[in-house]
């Protein structure tokens, strides 16, 4: 079964059709996604500095940088100031375009 497949929820079920164990409430104050921009990044070490700088903000729970894109996924608890995420890309050696 895929997760596209919508599958009908079963009486007393705590699984949406979607297959999430969760009714979105929970999900709302888990934190914000934010899809950055990224110049410069050209293979896994790249990837590597650029994660690194960003993880080491407060609240960032996850990055996910991909240099084929030029994106980079960041997971925090609470949204992220452009100049934070600015000087943590400079900082790994990057250019910082914006948000995707």
């Amino acid at each position: 079964m895929t997760a596209e497949t919508d599958t009908p929820r079963a009486a007393g079920s705590c699984c949406s059709s979607t297959g999430s164990c969760h009714d979105g409430a929970a999900d709302a104050r888990a934190g914000v996604t934010t899809v950055y921009e990224v110049k410069g990044m050209t293979c896994g070490h790249c990837e590597g500095a650029v994660s690194e700088e960003l993880s080491g903000l407060a609240g960032v729970t996850s990055v996910k940088a991909e240099a084929a894109t030029g994106r980079v996924t960041v997971a925090s608890a609470a949204p992220l100031t452009d100049e934070a995420v600015r000087s943590a890309v400079d900082e790994a050696g990057y250019e910082l375009v914006g948000r995707a």
